[in-house]
């Protein structure tokens, strides 16, 4: 038997449920990242002069504003449950009640933060209760015994916005680049990067995702959780952005619906946007599992036998 079958195999299932760490300090980064996406769709919304581009604002932030919500809800609940665990075990109803409970209550804080700027419209109790709804959510994925692998898939979604904030700040250059003055030759170069963008997302997410697996199983004596979950870890931020995206299309759709309905030109460009980002989404997810399962798969070496197979008798 080999060194990593000895220390890996007996216990997959219990590494699995194990946490490697509090999750505090994950916790501490999507907390900051979803304040600064509600105050910073706050700040949008409010600086609008007059009701149309209020409106058109407020349908632009509201998917970040989603996608933040549903990653944070499952970092801070998993947290929650980190701590808790350390005194006494917790059951499965238990354990799913309290990151569910934990999820609701931090939805409901960054409801607030949407709500309050005008509590006598529906359009701001519509993205509050959209926000509510997303963190809810997340909390509840933390319910699931694998805590290693919502860690992964926590610091992972980090790595996939920070990779589309730093392209997003270059976008114009790149696509000036990538382009001529026709104005088709611009979607095009439009579509490419959105493609680009999901594919390095996707990279950054199998890859921080395994790192952070690796990094769990050497803190943990060596106990690994079972390989087909270091997929699922990379493709974790591609499947939240695809929940966040049926969130936005089913809860907050009515946002939308208003949006598209100040011109035209607005209702295909929130067309184009919620295409494009379901197709990044599903890009995201695709390329980070696949790019998760091809990192662990180069870890793995074939079973070898001490003993040597006695010769056939003659």
């Amino acid at each position: 038997m080999t060194e990593q079958e000895v220390a890996a195999a007996p216990k997959p299932a219990a590494a699995a449920e194990q946490p490697s760490s509090n999750g505090l300090l994950l916790a501490g980064v999507t907390l900051v990242w979803m304040g600064a996406m509600l105050w910073s769709a706050r700040a949008t919304i409010t600086g609008r002069v007059d009701v149309e581009m209020e409106v058109t604002s407020t349908a632009y932030a509201l998917p970040g504003a989603i996608s933040a919500s549903i990653v944070t809800g499952s970092t801070v609940a998993l947290a929650v449950l980190a701590l808790l665990s350390r005194r006494r075990e917790l059951g499965a109803s238990t354990r799913f009640a309290i990151a569910t409970g934990t999820g609701l209550v931090l939805g409901i804080l960054g409801a607030l933060v949407i709500v309050t700027i005008n509590t006598e419209g529906w359009l701001y109790a519509v993205v509050g209760g959209t926000v509510a709804a997303a963190s809810t959510i997340g909390g509840a994925l933390a319910g699931f015994r694998i805590p290693r692998v919502i860690n992964a898939a926590g610091w992972a979604s980090v790595a996939v916005f920070v990779v589309g904030f730093v392209l997003n700040v270059f976008q114009g250059p790149l696509l000036d680049v990538l382009s001529s003055d026709d104005a088709s030759s611009r979607a095009n170069a439009t579509q490419w990067f959105t493609y680009g963008q999901g594919l390095l997302s996707g990279l950054a997410a199998g890859i921080v995702s395994y790192l952070v697996l690796r990094r769990a199983r050497r803190r943990s004596g060596e106990l690994d959780v079972p390989w087909p979950l270091y997929g699922l870890a990379g493709a974790g931020p591609g499947l939240l952005l695809v929940i966040a995206e049926i969130l936005t299309r089913t809860a907050g759709h009515r946002v939308l619906d208003l949006a598209g309905r100040v011109s035209e030109l607005e209702l295909v460009v929130q067309q184009t946007l919620s295409g494009a980002r379901l197709n990044s989404a599903l890009i995201v997810l695709f390329i980070g599992a696949i790019s998760g399962t091809i990192a662990v798969g180069r870890t793995i070496s074939p079973a070898t036998d001490d003993e040597e197979e006695p010769a056939p008798a003659s």
